[in-house]
């Protein structure tokens, strides 16, 4: 399309797939000096009143993505006031944690004992790794005894 041409829609939905993307879609049109018409809901931006409803439709869908964004927020703070967080719930429990410690004292690896808990062992990893007194087997067999340690320069 060239500067002075009209690009003409049945329907505004044939032209955008969001009103985002179809003021996108517009505001790209007339850089390049191409109008815009839209036959049922008879808007024409070469005109200035169909300029000003389109501009309208965009301040108007902006306003409702603004409050969209406020009230999200403010239900996150009310959420957190209440003590919830969101998220998903943690994979690995006190209760699980503490048989796994249980289990990889007995001899078990952390990848046999996520399979008898049925949790994944990065998860398992993860909660022994947050938790004070873990450490990990590469950091045992660093420090078992008889282990020869190389300088670091």
């Amino acid at each position: 399309m060239r500067d002075g041409d009209v690009l003409i829609v049945w329907k505004l939905d044939r032209l955008g797939r969001s009103l985002p993307h179809l003021i996108e879609t517009v505001a790209s049109l007339e850089k390049r000096g191409v109008g815009f018409c839209s036959l049922t809901e008879a808007i024409d931006t070469t005109t200035p009143g169909g300029g000003l409803i389109f501009h309208l439709f965009g301040a108007l869908g902006e306003f409702g993505r603004d409050l969209i964004r406020e009230r999200t927020r403010a239900g996150l703070r009310a959420a957190n006031a209440h003590g919830r967080r969101g998220g998903r719930k943690p994979v690995v429990t006190s209760d699980k944690l503490l048989r796994a410690r249980g289990l990889i004292a007995n001899g078990l690896t952390v990848r046999e004992v996520a399979a008898r808990l049925k949790i994944g062992k990065t998860a398992l990893y993860q909660a022994l790794r947050n938790s004070s007194d873990f450490q990990s087997p590469i950091s045992k067999m660093a420090n078992a005894p008889g282990s020869v340690s190389s300088p670091v320069s």
